[in-house]
């Protein structure tokens, strides 16, 4: 049983050693721990402190590509390199290394396929009541979307087994760590989250320049998965919002003609009509949505197969390789 820790880096040569040093040397049912590192066009010298410390693998950006290709390609290096789990682990050292242990033991005992690591949120003291509160709000907005019971869904730690790891495609160019909870949750892959330590705060956060901005991003990445994964059911509530409201002016109008004040209302007419408009080309929207959404199931099946067929055809060269 092969693990690869990989670590997406942008500028961290002076937190990345202390993360590298911090890692598990050896788990109970784990007979390899390789480190990976996603280097995301770093401008500093994070590649010579990773080759230094002894990394296994370097997944080189000429520039920055943001956190969603960094895991992506991540995931790819380490497919092709073997590994039966994959732990995404952060540079900064805000996850105990320790606790990566955790992560893996529910895949290793066969019960799940992705393990997110649950953060104590509401004990962190770096962590604003903002903050805490948006964490909170964004992992309950997540847990609906996807129909999974995951508490911390921003959570960068965690784990995935090799064939999980072989179904995830990230759309968005902002964070994976939304969109695939709820692309886990559509497609019905096992994840669970276990509870994990965190360490002090080394720097702040790059993921986003202010608490707006994330939330802006947080809830445009969630309602763009919903619309990928279920676009029928978000249409259809829409058009079904916008209908309901022109049937409402509608009747409304009806009722005053009723009453032989019509014509002074005729502008509640052509409203109404209209939105009722929209509302159906909204559902309709809807249905041709889903059909899309069926026919990129099918090519995320065959993407899976080929997928498994070359990174197969990968582990059994290197398997040779070791034979030699």
């Amino acid at each position: 049983m092969k693990l690869i820790i990989q670590i997406p880096c942008y500028n961290e040569s002076e937190t990345l050693e202390i993360a590298l040093n911090d890692l598990p040397k050896k788990i109970d049912g784990i007979d390899e721990i390789e480190i990976l590192i996603i280097n995301d066009g770093s401008q500093d010298n994070t590649v010579e402190v990773a080759k230094n410390w002894g990394v296994n693998y370097v997944v080189n950006f000429k520039r920055n590509k943001g956190l969603a290709k960094g895991f992506m390609a991540g995931l790819d290096a380490c497919l092709r390199n073997g590994a039966d789990i994959i732990v995404n682990t952060d540079a900064d050292n805000q996850y105990v290394g320790a606790d990566i242990e955790k992560l893996v033991r529910p895949i290793l005992d066969g019960k799940t396929d992705i393990v997110i690591g649950e953060r104590p949120i509401m004990t962190t003291e770096h962590f604003s009541p903002l903050k805490k509160k948006l964490q909170r709000l964004g992992s309950w907005v997540v847990q609906k979307a996807s129909k999974s019971d995951i508490p911390d869904a921003p959570s960068g730690f965690r784990a995935y087994s090799r064939e999980a790891a072989m179904q995830m495609n990230v759309a968005n160019e902002y964070t994976y760590t939304l969109e695939t909870i709820v692309q886990a949750g559509r497609n019905k892959i096992a994840q669970t989250s276990v509870p994990i330590r965190t360490n002090g705060e080394l720097r702040p956060s790059r993921l986003f320049s202010s608490m707006f901005g994330y939330v802006k991003k947080s809830m445009l990445t969630i309602l763009r998965a919903f619309m990928m994964y279920k676009p029928l059911r978000f249409f259809s509530v829409l058009g079904g919002v916008i209908f309901l409201v022109g049937a409402l002016i509608g009747i409304r109008f009806l009722f005053f003609f009723a009453q032989g004040t019509g014509n002074g209302h005729i502008q509640s007419l052509i409203l109404s009509s209209t939105l009722m408009m929209i509302g159906f080309q909204t559902f309709v929207i809807g249905l041709q949505g889903d059909m899309i959404a069926a026919n990129r199931k099918l090519l995320e099946e065959i993407q899976y197969r080929v997928r498994k067929m070359d990174y197969d055809h990968d582990l059994g060269e290197i398997k040779k390789e070791n034979d030699k």
